[in-house]
């Protein structure tokens, strides 16, 4: 079976890649067709994270399994395609260089069968060119309807510079 995704760069401006690549192949491969088909070296560390119809992230699938608890973590290498997306599960969430967190959304678009003649994976279609830098991203905490920007103990953070700490306080 070959895997259609098209991987869109989370940026204002359209920037995607529509890819083909087979079922059995690894997400290190997918890895490798994303960073090539952006443009990208591929030195970085990346991962991928499983996710849902609202892009929320879910569970990590690394480059490599950096964790405290060797095994832990999921890897790209020892990770098949067909092991984690489906027609039921077809969204990830790519990240590329965790210094300048290059985002990817990537969506399994069809399951097709295999095209004797082609070589896969398959670079189908490009469109927009990756900026410069990385897109910035605005963490920005949404208060409850009615709420203000007091913490639950009614202090404001803009008032902490005025608190009057002891030295020695501990």
């Amino acid at each position: 079976m070959i895997y259609r995704f098209r991987a869109i760069l989370d940026t204002h401006e359209d920037v995607f890649r529509d890819i083909e690549i087979e079922a059995s192949n690894t997400l290190e491969d997918l890895h490798n067709v994303i960073t090539q088909s952006f443009g990208f070296g591929g030195q970085e560390m990346a991962s991928f994270y499983v996710s849902n119809d609202l892009w929320e992230q879910g569970e990590e699938i690394a480059l490599f399994d950096m964790s405290d608890e060797p095994g832990s973590v999921r890897v790209m290498s020892e990770t098949l395609l067909e092991d984690v997306v489906d027609e039921d599960q077809t969204k990830l969430i790519y990240v590329y260089d965790f210094l300048n967190m290059w985002t990817f959304m990537v969506e399994l678009a069809e399951i097709a069968e295999y095209e004797e003649g082609r070589s896969y994976p398959n670079l189908m279609f490009a469109h927009g060119q990756i900026p410069e830098e990385a897109p910035d991203k605005e963490f920005v905490a949404e208060n409850m309807e009615g709420e203000d920007d007091d913490d639950e103990y009614g202090l404001n953070p803009e008032d902490y510079d005025t608190l009057d700490f002891d030295e020695n306080w501990n």
